[in-house]
C-alpha cells in the first residue's frame, strides 16, 4: 500500500511538471515576477528583480482571514521582447499566480497587459512609465511616475539651465524611448518656442553604430541632446557623440541610472544628466530609512555594487503595493486584490503612494542626477504640481 501511495505521488508530481503548473500548498500564495533578466533590458530588469526578492525576504508572509500565508515568488524572463513577453505572461497565468509584479520596460508590459486583464490577475508595474501600460486596462497599476511627467521634468531642467535648442534621439518601435522622446519634444517646444527642437533622429533595435545620426545632430548644433534609451545603447551613443566632437550636454531618462553605463562609457559619461525616482542619500519615509541599509547589505551578499538603483526601490514598492492590497482585501482572490488596489495607500521607499482612476501612482516628484567623478551625483529634486 505504501509503495502504491508513493507511486501515486510521483505520478502527480510528474504530471505537474508536464503541465508546468506550480501547486501551492494550502498556506502559500504565489505572486508572479514578470521581468527581463536577459536581452536589451536584462541589466535593469535584474536590478528590479533584486528589489522584489528583497521585499519578499523582508515581508515573506501575509495574514488573511486569521490565517498566515507564505508568499512565494514565481519568476519568468520576458527577455526584453514583446513576443516573449506574451509567452511569459501566459506562463504566469498557467501557474495560477494571484498577482504579478513587473515589468521593467513599457513595451513588454503593454504586450502582456491584455493577458493579465483577461485572466483577471492584477499586475503592478514598477518602473514601466509609458501611459499606455495602464490606459484602458483595469488590471494594470504602477508605482512609478509617468513619461509625460518625466519628459516635462527634463525639458524644464534643460531650459532652466540655459538650453535654447535641443536634439532628440529615440529608438524606433520602442514604446519607452519613442514615448518619452515625444513628451520631451512637446514640453521643450512649449518652453523654448517653435523650431527649438532642431533635430529628431531614430535608430533601430540592436543598432551599435550611431555615427550617421550623430553627424546630423552635430550639424544642427543643439545645446542639449535628449536620448532616452536602454542600458546597452546609452554608452554607445554617449561615447560616439564625444568621439565626433559633440560638446552638447547629453541627457536621458530613468533607465540611465545604472553603473554599467558609467563603466562602459568611461570618462565620456562625465556630465550626463538623467531623471530618476529615488536617491538613497535622502530617504523620505520610515520604510526608506529601513530599506537603504538593509538593501545595501543584501546587494553585497549577492555580489552586487552597494549602490541602490531606483528601479530596485520601485520593485520593492511594487511588491509592497500588492502585499498591502491583499491585507486590505483580506482575501487571496485575484479580483478582490485588484478591487482593493483601487483604494490602497501606503508609505513606500519612493514616497507615499496611492493610485488614480487609471491605476497610475499619484506622484509629482522626480530626482535629477548627473555623473561626476565616475559616480552618480544628486543634483536636485523636482516637484511638478498637477
Amino acid at each position: 500500500m505504501k509503495k502504491f501511495a508513493s507511486l501515486f505521488v510521483l505520478v502527480v508530481v510528474f504530471a505537474a511538471m508536464l503541465t508546468g503548473f506550480a501547486y501551492a500548498a494550502d498556506d502559500e500564495i504565489t505572486i508572479g515576477v514578470f521581468e527581463p533578466v536577459t536581452g536589451e533590458n536584462g541589466g535593469g530588469g535584474f536590478q528590479e528583480v533584486l528589489g522584489i526578492r528583497y521585499a519578499n525576504e523582508v515581508y515573506p508572509t501575509v495574514e488573511v482571514g486569521g490565517k498566515t500565508y507564505n508568499i512565494k515568488l514565481f519568476e519568468v524572463d520576458n527577455k526584453s521582447d514583446k513576443t516573449e513577453a506574451v509567452t511569459a505572461a501566459q506562463n504566469l497565468v498557467s501557474q495560477g499566480v494571484k498577482a504579478v509584479v513587473g515589468s521593467y520596460g513599457s513595451g513588454v508590459s503593454i504586450a502582456a497587459g491584455e493577458i493579465f486583464a483577461e485572466a483577471q490577475i492584477p499586475a503592478m508595474g514598477a518602473s514601466c512609465t509609458n501611459p499606455q501600460v495602464t490606459l484602458g486596462n483595469d488590471y494594470y497599476f504602477r508605482v512609478a511616475f509617468l513619461d509625460p511627467f518625466q519628459g516635462t521634468v527634463m525639458a524644464n531642467y534643460a531650459f532652466q539651465n540655459g538650453a535654447k535648442t535641443a536634439a532628440v534621439i529615440t529608438q524606433l518601435g520602442d514604446d519607452y524611448s519613442s514615448g518619452l522622446g515625444s513628451f520631451f519634444v512637446n514640453a521643450f517646444t512649449k518652453l523654448a518656442g517653435e523650431g527649438s527642437v532642431v533635430s529628431q533622429e531614430q535608430f533601430q533595435t540592436n543598432q551599435t553604430d550611431f555615427k550617421a545620426i550623430l553627424t546630423n545632430v552635430k550639424a544642427a548644433n543643439p545645446d542639449v541632446i535628449f536620448a532616452p534609451s536602454s542600458i546597452a545603447t546609452a554608452p554607445l551613443i554617449i561615447k560616439q557623440a564625444r568621439e565626433l566632437g559633440i560638446t552638447a550636454k547629453i541627457m536621458g531618462g530613468d533607465t540611465w541610472e545604472n553603473v554599467t553605463i558609467i563603466e562602459n562609457a568611461g570618462a565620456d559619461a562625465e556630465g550626463i544628466v538623467l531623471s530618476t525616482f529615488f536617491d538613497e542619500a535622502d530617504p523620505a519615509t520610515d520604510e526608506a530609512k529601513k530599506f537603504v541599509p538593509g538593501f545595501k547589505e543584501y546587494l553585497v551578499k549577492n555580489n552586487q555594487p552597494d549602490v541602490i538603483p531606483a528601479v530596485s526601490a520601485l520593485g520593492y514598492d511594487a511588491y509592497l503595493a500588492i502585499l498591502t492590497a491583499i491585507k486590505n482585501a483580506d482575501s487571496v482572490d485575484s479580483v478582490a486584490i485588484r478591487d482593493a488596489l483601487v483604494t490602497t495607500e501606503f508609505n513606500g521607499v519612493t514616497g507615499q503612494i496611492s493610485f488614480d482612476e487609471n491605476g497610475d501612482a499619484v506622484k509629482q516628484l522626480a530626482v535629477i542626477k548627473t555623473v561626476e567623478g565616475g559616480a552618480f551625483k544628486f543634483l536636485q529634486t523636482v516637484t511638478v504640481a498637477e
